[in-house]
């Protein structure tokens, strides 16, 4: 079956007092899967992450970005994300190999992985001199609540945060998305108590996009059909890694340590975290880049 693409929704609800955003973000999580070869626990954890930071990254304008690490103590180790005001979004975890068995709802082990205890920290670069740095402790390593606990926490906005990953025996993303509603200033008791209600009501994100809803329909179990779609925004994974940052990089090795890798090695290969890509130099090439290493003699 040809999956759909990605995409999210950003709008509002309830005659402003409520920002809404919802995403579907299968492909991008079964590519990173593929990439990462990541096991089911790994891919649902690393899955959650990128479907936070594809919305966050929609919170952000024209060329802001942000980047998302959940250092948690479980067995994951770190999970990074990237991600841009355009629907790009990449990311790795420390380790991909990660499955424990099913927790005592039987669903995979998110928490588990992560762990209970750590740190999200999200950097965001708005252009200006210093990037902006928020970090929380980890409140219950399920993600969803612990971005929640970051919106409370770090940015001050009463925000609810869904977030589903949902995979097959084979370990391949069959759905993956997730949304987040935030209170603006005005709204009364009654209907924080109405909004909370509806999210206590809901079912898992995975089970409603498995029932074919759209990101617009996820929305709909929370706020009712008082939703105005302000944007529609294509998701997709995307790196910028490229053979030429690779070879700045090797040059910035300096010259001891590239001679070191030619007379050891006489070759290299150099992997980016973010998207496995491997790029190998031969002898000849790494020579070639010991020359512009080398420091340019002053006329």
């Amino acid at each position: 079956m040809e999956q759909r693409k990605d995409f999210l929704v950003r709008g509002t609800a309830w005659e402003g007092k409520i920002r809404v955003f919802a995403a579907r973000t299968t492909k991008l999580v079964d590519e990173l899967q593929r990439r990462h070869g990541t096991l089911p626990t790994a891919t649902a954890a690393l899955g959650r992450t990128a479907t936070a930071g594809a919305i966050m990254g929609a919170m952000l304008k024209g060329e802001e970005k942000l980047t998302i690490q959940v250092k948690g103590e479980g067995p994951m180790g770190q999970i990074v994300v990237d991600a841009n005001a355009h629907g790009e979004v990449r990311g790795y975890t420390d380790n991909p190999l990660v499955l424990l068995p099913s927790n005592a709802q039987g669903k995979l082990d998110v928490a588990g992985a992560v762990g209970h205890s750590g740190y999200i920290h999200i950097t965001k670069d708005l252009g200006l001199k210093e990037p902006y740095r928020g970090s929380v402790p980890i409140v219950s390593g399920e993600l969803g609540e612990d971005f929640t606990y970051y919106f409370a926490v770090s940015e001050q906005t009463p925000s609810a945060v869904g977030l589903g990953v949902l995979v097959d025996e084979d370990g391949r993303v069959i759905h993956a998305g997730g949304f987040i509603v935030q209170l603006m200033p005005g709204l009364t008791d009654a209907e924080i108590t109405k909004l909370e209600k509806a999210l206590s009501a809901m079912p898992p994100v995975t089970a409603l996009l498995d029932q074919g809803e759209t990101p617009e329909g996820l929305l709909k179990w929370v706020v009712g059909d008082d939703v105005v779609i302000h944007e529609s925004l294509d998701l997709r994974f995307q790196c910028k890694c490229s053979r030429e940052r690779v070879e700045q990089t090797l040059i910035s090795m300096g010259e001891s340590e590239l001679q070191q890798t030619i007379e050891e090695e006489g070759k290299a290969e150099v992997v980016c975290h973010f998207c496995n890509e491997a790029y190998q130099f031969n002898r000849t090439e790494l020579e070639q880049l010991l020359d512009q290493a080398k420091p340019k003699p002053i006329h």
